[in-house]
């Protein structure tokens, strides 16, 4: 099955205000109806990159059987992490940067990464704000999320 989802984060007071992440899902099945499914989430105190992250997880996770997926984001730290292999670098070094320096965020890596094993998936960067339908519908998912009331605690932050 071939997947189109869209992703987006969202944090207010980067770093240490609310966030929100925003994903949107797409198929059409074998009558040629388009399906859709919108996922968000809101958290108490977060990043703009977990965000951006966690839209792609919750994307990933979403999905019940391998699909070819193209994932599209605004979000250069996600998709460069994948298109230009910052991820298999992080993966040899066991996410260190140098002798000292973790890379962030490694429970999201780690957690994606489970989410794309059984998929083939398609990392497209497009430019945010941009009058995109899929990027601005999520960045209005993560943005609804990021200032609802009912927000979660990002455990890894």
């Amino acid at each position: 099955m071939k997947v189109t989802i869209y992703t987006d984060g969202s944090a207010r007071g980067n770093p240490d205000g609310p966030g929100g992440y925003g994903a949107l899902l797409q198929y059409v099945n074998g009558k040629g109806e388009l399906h859709e499914r919108e996922l968000s989430a809101g958290y108490q105190k977060t990043t703009n990159n977990r965000m951006e992250v966690m839209a792609a997880i919750a994307g990933l996770e979403a999905l019940t059987r391998p699909c070819e997926v193209d994932l599209y984001s605004d979000s250069s730290y996600l998709i460069n992490a994948f298109n230009k292999h910052w991820i298999d670098g992080w993966l040899k070094a066991d996410f260190r940067r140098g002798k000292k320096n973790e890379v962030k965020n490694i429970d999201l890596w780690l957690r994606l990464l489970e989410a794309a094993k059984p998929h083939r998936i398609t990392w497209h960067w497009v430019k945010g704000h941009a009058g995109h339908p899929g990027n601005e519908r999520c960045d209005k998912l993560a943005t609804r999320a990021a200032d609802g009331t009912e927000l979660m605690v990002d455990e890894g932050l």
